[in-house]
């Protein structure tokens, strides 16, 4: 493994826990993997699976959809679905020859910027473990 990999993952973050999780690391100086480029969604249910799909097409080694913890969800039970999306599009992803583990859900409320850290830190160590994308493209 090439120890300077360094991946590129695409982050979900929900508008009302976990993306505020970011900024509450960002303002208390957390120091923290800087590969996750976050996306900010009104709500993790707003991820449709072709954004996923689309983010490791074009070469993202990995996809983060950080949202609310279950029954704290600001639109009620969205980020149940968000649950059962990435159940199906794990196994999709295994279906077309992907590693399931490139895609991560995670649970973070927006007074919980510690765990945010720790979750993008573990979630970079775990990608590059894996290795980049086979479909990752080549930069000149």
């Amino acid at each position: 493994m090439d120890k300077r990999f360094e991946p590129v993952i695409i982050g979900f973050l929900c508008n009302w826990c976990s993306y505020r999780a970011s900024d509450l690391a960002g303002t208390t100086r957390l120091e923290y993997a800087s590969n996750v480029h976050p996306i900010r969604v009104m709500c993790s249910s707003r991820v449709d699976p072709s954004m996923v799909i689309k983010a490791i097409l074009s070469g993202a080694d990995g996809v983060l959809i950080a949202g609310c913890h279950p029954g704290e969800c600001h639109y009620d039970t969205g980020n149940l679905y968000t649950r059962r999306r990435v159940m199906m599009l794990k196994k999709l992803l295994e279906i077309i020859g992907i590693e399931p583990d490139r895609l991560r859900l995670e649970w973070v409320s927006a007074g919980e910027g510690k765990k945010f850290a720790e979750v993008v830190d573990d979630f970079v160590e775990q990608i590059k473990e894996l290795g980049p994308s086979s479909l990752r493209k080549v930069i000149a």
